[in-house]
């Protein structure tokens, strides 16, 4: 099914206009996340060619790094469970359909962002906002579309990945 790209669809209803780009860069990346991945095998989930991430690495990556920076952009620490997936990233487990697993995760990832960005107050976006325990600084704005850029980045490598798998 050809559809337009979803930046040539429209407005996301609910989602202030300056932030129409981060929801459009996250939910494009939810769409070509769901078809690469349609009917992936597992067993190649973790396999890392030329030492490249694997598949599941950059399914965990984009779903915790959504979740982390979009917490750090309600000027919100991490909590144990935040930083204890963060350091499971990419770590070989074994489960029943871990890959449909995965990509479920990583769209509810998405929907929660989409969600956030519908209720984030535009006239914050400039807010000082810490990254970090060193606080690094940066801004709603800057944390809000560094995560699009950084899914979408992960999104290239995770399509690359995958038909380097597939194909080899």
């Amino acid at each position: 099914m050809n559809k337009p790209e979803v930046w040539q669809r429209g407005p996301v209803e609910g989602v202030p206009p300056l932030l129409q780009p981060v929801a459009h860069a996250l939910l494009q990346a939810r769409e070509e996340v769901e078809q690469l991945m349609e009917g992936f095998p597992d067993r190649l989930l973790w396999e890392s060619p030329a030492n490249m991430a694997s598949p599941a690495f950059h399914l965990e990556h984009m779903r915790g790094v959504m979740d982390r920076l979009f917490t750090y952009a309600r000027a919100e620490a991490l909590n144990d469970e935040q930083l204890n997936y963060l350091r499971a990233e990419g770590k070989q487990y074994l489960d029943d359909e871990v890959c449909k697993k995965l990509v479920a995760a990583f769209g509810k990832q998405v929907d929660k962002a989409v969600e956030q960005l519908e209720h984030t107050d535009p006239t914050t976006l400039t807010d000082a906002r810490g990254i970090g325990r060193a606080q690094i600084p940066t801004t709603v704005i800057g944390l809000l579309f560094h995560t699009a850029e950084h899914v979408m980045r992960h999104t290239g490598q995770l399509l690359v990945t995958v038909k380097v798998l597939l194909y080899q």
